[in-house]
């Protein structure tokens, strides 16, 4: 057995409350593309500053919409992986060896929804959500269509806000945007009052959620690394478990099941 998985292991057993900080490695084990670093990355194939800024969007509204509807679609045709539903199942496998409650918590970087599906109760989601859009106006929370978006389209236009009548908008964060600072401020709580976090499938080179395991780190806190290249993050680890989300996560539980 990896010494790195009986070492996380031994560490999430001592644990209350753990964070669990996911990012694009995560959803690309569902089939889900990535944004950078790849062949067929999103970027790769479109420009930012067409589908990804506030310029790009009160240039050609109806194609942007389009293509996050697309992304949307996308995502509803995946499974989230064995890692995300061991993730989901993590705090009542600790409960039912040691009887303790256990508050786990997701902070993710990924826009998708497959924490959810999969089963995890607390996730926040520091660059937003496909799911989640908003007025561009008056920046209430709006309604998608039901259904299943259809990705052939080349432009759709955005729904009207229910409240103001203005144009949603994709609710995710474009290039040029601050991040959501409702949800940064709740992800730097849990990392303040966590024993534990794990940071799986991330690059570590987005700023500032990569503040938060080094935050971790300058804490005191334990802090593991599970990712099959060591990320930019590594150095702030107290292990590097070279393996993939999807493989690492279950073998992990099924060491804590046997105890």
């Amino acid at each position: 057995m990896p010494v790195q998985k009986t070492t996380i292991a031994q560490a999430l057993l001592q644990a209350r409350r753990i964070v669990v900080f996911t990012g694009a490695g995560m959803s690309a084990e569902s089939g889900i593309a990535t944004f950078r670093n790849a062949p067929d990355s999103l970027w790769a194939k479109f420009n930012t500053r067409e589908m990804a800024t506030r310029q790009g969007w009160r240039d050609n509204k109806e194609r942007v919409w389009a293509w996050y509807e697309g992304r949307r679609g996308a995502v509803m045709q995946t499974e989230p992986h064995g890692g995300h539903v061991a993730i989901a199942q993590l705090a009542s496998v600790l409960k039912a060896r040691h009887g303790h409650s256990v508050q786990l918590d997701v902070v993710t970087q990924n826009v998708d929804n497959l924490h959810e599906r999969a089963g995890s109760a607390n996730v926040i989601h520091l660059h937003g959500s496909l799911f989640a859009p908003r007025c561009m106006a008056c920046d209430e929370p709006g309604e998608l269509a039901p259904g299943m978006p259809d990705p052939t389209l080349m432009a759709l236009p955005p729904p009207r806000c229910q409240h103001c009548q203005g144009y949603l908008r994709p609710g995710v964060v474009w290039f040029g945007e601050e991040m959501p600072q409702t949800e940064f401020r709740q992800a730097e709580d849990l990392v303040d009052a966590c024993d534990a976090m794990l940071v799986v499938g991330t690059s570590g080179v987005v700023w500032p959620a990569a503040e938060l395991p080094i935050n971790a780190h300058h804490l005191g806190k334990f802090v593991a690394e599970i990712n099959p290249e060591p990320s930019e993050l590594a150095k702030y680890m107290r292990v590097q478990w070279p393996t993939s989300a999807a493989q690492g996560l279950p073998q992990l539980l099924d060491v804590l099941r046997a105890g």
